[in-house]
């Protein structure tokens, strides 16, 4: 209806004088039903450029609609206030609107708007130096949430992670692999192993192999991988050898957990990329040496101090950036360049990065130098999002990958899933976790961890309750959501039990009760509030939009019952519940990634 309204608006706006050119009409849904289900203030922003009030504007504006608008679709176009125009559907848009949800099934709400265009979505892209954490947690999902909008637009999307094996942090990780390796060769044969100490997490002090890097990973998983070099390769790996046969070792490793990791965030085989791209490679081929020669010979790079930098006080920047340091070591930034730049040259229409809010500083360098090298940095766009606390009885929980105190992602997934499963609904009597599978407790565990990261906007500092994720009741946000569609599928199952059954023809005119219409008229917005959230890169509007879904359901069921109602009543009622069942099932499966259940 925004479409038509908007297509309406211009076609009547062409007709007038005054009307700036590329003028766009704004449309949107008022906070109040009685003003109406669409309004816009297009005669507020016309009265200067037209010369009259806002009020005359829209009054001339209003009777023209109304002689153009199809009265099936819209019922009534009124002026109200300083010089709004509001806008009421009619019952026959509704009916076929519903008709549509219907036909459309699980292709409701998916737009052809970028047919035909390719879209890259970079996201998680975390160093294998550590399990993912929960802050990898809440970019793995607001990603995967943004690829799967991108692809309810029409993009052809790839889904892409950025291993960065070439760093500095990789090193670290390999030298402290090395380190335990050693020490544990030498407890084997004896020999004792010289020690120092080194600050915990709490400010302890914490015992380590003298070798030792003073930043180095204090997990319990650095001495479980060198404990599987020693069982495969003994005490043969000597010293001299170097660090990179153990920072191969924890890569190859550590990669594999992840995968695995992020293999149970979702449905359907939970978040799988769709190529890999190594850092390493931008190294091996040269690309990121090429990348300082075409910026050199654009005048943006100097060498000062025995580092090179880049003049990006020329791009707005108030210090100039080191691309390469004296010690020959490129900063994070030049690999970046290098590596979207590559993303130009495969062609997409599209890029999207989701990176932490650590990245503020740096992406304007990255955007700045792609546009020195010609090319048009509007194709990138930057989603980033605030960091997540764990808050575990109102205190938060501290977290640090080095030294080992923080809370991995499938921590964070097996405890809530194992606490929601332990409460029986019907009993209210506790379950042994010998009574629960894995797989169930990757599922309610991931689905609760997805819509929390998911929940909120991706610029909002997140506070992830614990004790309110552990909740196996509606109060836990993810389970009103589940517990509607359950709802309705019961509701359905029981409909056929007593021959309610779906009609070829069911008399939607019977919809008429103002709880009806008020979640028709909700069902009505999800593919506009699907394109918003595209357009937006924010996965929370659609959490946000079912959360509203749900509440008009809610209204509906405690207003208008389908069992034990006159059947020609019943069976459009039980249309209408099967309609809200297609958009909760939507967006909560194809979107955000989070399971429907028939029965909880």
């Amino acid at each position: 209806m925004k479409d038509y309204l908007a297509a309406r608006l211009r076609a009547v706006l062409s007709d007038l004088k005054g009307v700036p050119d590329g003028f766009e009409p704004e449309l949107e849904t008022p906070a109040a039903p009685e003003h109406g289900d669409l309004a816009t203030n297009t005669a507020l922003r016309l009265a200067g450029p037209l010369g009259d009030s806002p009020r005359a504007v829209a009054e001339d504006l209003a009777e023209r609609l109304r002689a153009d608008v199809d009265p099936e679709r819209v019922a009534s176009v009124e002026v109200a206030g300083p010089g709004f125009i509001n806008f009421r559907f009619a019952e026959m848009h509704l009916q076929r609107g519903l008709e549509e949800i219907l036909a459309a099934g699980s292709g409701y709400g998916r737009t052809d708007d970028h047919a035909g265009e390719t879209a890259l979505v970079e996201y998680v892209s975390a160093n294998p130096t550590g399990p993912l954490t929960v802050g990898h947690g809440r970019n793995a999902v607001l990603g995967d949430a943004i690829a799967n909008l991108l692809a309810h637009t029409g993009y052809d999307v790839t889904r892409e992670y950025y291993f960065n094996d070439a760093g500095r942090q990789m090193r670290v990780l390999g030298q402290s692999v090395k380190a335990r390796y050693e020490a544990l060769a030498a407890e084997t044969r004896g020999e004792p192993a010289p020690t120092k100490t080194l600050d915990g997490a709490e400010g302890e002090s914490v015992e380590v192999p003298a070798s030792f890097p003073d930043e180095g990973y204090q997990g319990a998983y650095v001495t479980d991988i060198a404990r599987a070099l020693f069982d495969e390769h003994g005490d043969a790996l000597p010293s001299e050898e170097g660090v990179e046969p153990f920072q191969k070792k924890a890569e190859e490793v550590l990669f594999a957990e992840i995968e695995q990791t992020l293999g149970r965030l979702g449905v359907d085989g939970g978040i799988r990329m769709d190529s890999f791209f190594n850092e390493q490679t931008l190294y091996d081929d040269g690309r990121v040496w090429e990348v300082l020669d075409a910026l050199r010979e654009a005048g943006y790079v100097y060498d000062e101090e025995g580092a090179t930098w880049m003049e990006t006080t020329r791009t707005g920047k108030e210090k100039d950036t080191v691309l390469v340091k004296s010690s020959g070591e490129p900063t994070y930034r030049l690999p970046d360049i290098a590596y979207h730049a590559d993303k130009f040259e495969r062609g997409f229409d599209r890029m999207v990065d989701v990176f932490g809010a650590d990245h503020i500083a740096t992406y304007p360098d990255v955007l700045s130098a792609l546009e020195i090298l010609g090319y048009d940095p509007g194709k990138v766009d930057v989603s980033i999002y605030q960091f997540v606390t764990l808050v575990r009885g109102g205190e938060p929980v501290k977290m640090s990958t080095r030294r080992a105190t923080y809370v991995t992602l499938d921590d964070l997934i097996d405890e809530v899933g194992r606490a929601v499963l332990r409460v029986d609904d019907a009993s209210g009597e506790d379950v042994s976790d010998e009574e629960i599978s894995d797989e169930e407790i990757t599922r309610a565990g991931a689905d609760i961890v997805r819509f929390f990261f998911l929940m909120r906007s991706p610029s909002s500092h997140l506070e992830f309750d614990l004790d309110l994720a552990k909740e196996a009741s509606d109060k836990n946000p993810v389970y009103y959501l589940q517990y509607a569609h359950t709802r309705i599928a019961s509701i359905l199952r029981k409909a056929d039990e007593v021959g309610v059954a779906f009609s070829d023809a069911p008399d939607l005119s019977l919809l008429t009760h103002e709880a009806e219409q008020a979640l028709i008229k909700e069902l009505l917005r999800f593919p506009d509030a699907v394109r918003q959230a595209a357009d937006a890169r924010e996965p929370h509007r659609v959490a946000t939009y079912l959360r509203d879904v749900a509440q008009a359901f809610t209204q509906f069921y405690a207003h208008c019952h389908i069992i034990g109602e006159e059947r020609d009543l019943a069976t459009a009622r039980m249309h209408l519940a099967k309609a809200t069942q297609v958009v909760l099932r939507n967006g909560l499966v194809d979107i955000l990634g989070i399971s429907a259940p028939e029965r909880m």
